[in-house]
């Protein structure tokens, strides 16, 4: 079956957006993304696909992120593992657009519409430019997160059990992918269409509570009869971390700046959306399901802005919920608006391949990225034929130790030194006597990679 070829400017701009992150597939690693390419290459080899672990020890996270790139690793070559993981975060980004695109069209029964939203929401900055295909758990975190919540609304409206159901089995693989908090923001969808006299009918007949009761089987299972002790209280701790406080000045800054920078970071469409409202070009009242998605949007926001701490990547399960919302607004602004829309979704794209394309690339040439893959080349080179350990989980690290678990599977990956060893390398974060004594230095930019000899291999 031939794809059918794009219609309208809303079509173009949508396939062009979704290319754009072809480039980002064969980008080298950034920052931690190096945890889950190890990971994934430690589970494969020691064929552990309950544990995700790092340096052979229990990472303590869940490892469905894992399941997804292990597969198409094993498929492409885990030489290729960096464009595996790269791809699992592309496809749950387009799988965010495309939830956002059906469940508006479900809401609305306007095709152009959809489109629209489906556009506003690829178009995000912050999305489209960089954490859209970042190898984190938050975009697939994302997509099965606010998937669940898109079949638990369709439930409520088309009171159809079978949605119903396939949000508990979404919600259940948010959990398993990250954390507790995809519990918060389909809690907080559940509670907002609870106000509705028809929504609450559905929601709290027999079959659907007895639907919702299978919610608890998944973390129970996985906390008692999978996990070690311990797990679920750190991913409670982790949360409960961002409750801290670091002062009454600092707390205050935030409450004035975090709307601000979500407003930047997520423009054209929430800047734009905000101009046509304030300026009083919004034409028509919110239909009902607007107002819906309105109040799930903000009650999901408001305990990360009134959190002392915590950063913008938290939103991200409902980065589609305030595309809705802005493309509703625009939409309704008017047919100038939406060309005037049109054109900024135009701009950030064409900013995407110019970053894409050009800017990055040249960044990782010249500053972070190929220097980490060409200090694992020489260090594999210098340390052949002795045993090399690792013991070092800064950002640059992980990037080296991922090249060389990469070149050299199937052979064992690297992990962390024994208490106990005669000869030696390892990498670590500095000298340390009990490993042995310094063998070469690698400054990477800013950071410095040591390599460290012990007995026999120092020769």
């Amino acid at each position: 079956m031939l794809i059918r070829k794009p219609q309208n400017l809303t079509e173009w701009l949508l396939l062009l957006g979704t290319l754009s992150f072809i480039p980002a597939l064969f980008f080298y690693l950034v920052g931690e993304e190096g945890i889950y390419t190890i990971s994934s290459i430690e589970m494969a080899h020691n064929q552990t696909w309950l544990k995700q672990t790092l340096y052979g020890a229990d990472n303590g996270r869940p490892p469905l992120l894992n399941w997804l790139i292990v597969p198409i690793a094993q498929l492409i070559g885990w030489a290729h593992v960096v464009i595996a993981a790269r791809l699992v975060s592309v496809l749950a980004t387009l799988g965010m657009v495309a939830t956002v695109y059906g469940l508006s069209r479900r809401l609305t029964q306007d095709k152009s519409f959809a489109l629209f939203a489906a556009l506003t929401c690829l178009c995000l900055a912050d999305l489209l430019l960089y954490r859209g295909w970042l190898t984190y758990t938050d975009p697939v975190f994302a997509f099965f997160t606010f998937a669940a919540i898109a079949c638990l609304w369709i439930a409520a409206l088309e009171k159809r059990l079978g949605y119903l159901l396939l949000s508990i089995l979404l919600i259940s693989a948010a959990l398993l992918t990250k954390a507790f908090t995809a519990y918060l923001f389909f809690g907080t969808a559940l509670f907002v269409l609870l106000w509705q006299r028809e929504a609450r009918r559905f929601l709290l007949s027999p079959a659907a509570l007895a639907i919702f009761a299978l919610t608890l089987i998944v973390p129970y299972l996985w906390f008692t009869q999978v996990t070690q002790p311990g797990h679920s209280a750190g991913m409670a701790s982790e949360m409960l971390r961002k409750l801290s406080a670091q002062g009454f000045l600092p707390y205050l800054q935030r409450l004035v700046t975090y709307p601000l920078q979500t407003a930047l970071e997520l423009s054209p469409p929430v800047l734009l959306a905000l101009y046509l409202k304030l300026r009083r070009r919004v034409r028509q009242e919110a239909a009902p399901c607007f107002t819906t998605g309105l109040w799930i949007t903000f009650l999901c926001f408001l305990p990360y802005w009134l959190a002392p701490q915590g950063g913008i990547r938290y939103l991200l399960p409902i980065y589609p919920l305030i595309a809705l919302v802005c493309a509703d607004l625009i939409w309704r602004s008017g047919e100038s608006a939406r060309t005037l829309a049109l054109r900024w979704f135009a701009a950030v794209i064409a900013v995407k391949f110019v970053f894409a394309l050009i800017l990055f690339p040249w960044y990782q040439v010249h500053y972070r990225g190929k220097n980490y893959v060409a200090a694992a080349q020489t260090i594999q080179e210098r340390t052949k034929g002795h045993p090399l350990y690792v013991a070092d989980d800064r950002a640059p690290a992980l990037s080296v130790v991922s090249a060389m678990n990469a070149r050299r599977f199937p052979q064992a990956p690297l992990t962390s030194p024994p208490p106990q060893f005669d000869s030696g390398f390892v990498l670590a974060k500095g000298e340390n006597p009990a490993w042995g004594s310094v063998a070469e230095i690698y400054t990477l930019a800013k950071d410095q990679l040591y390599l460290l000899c012990k007995g026999k291999a120092c020769q």
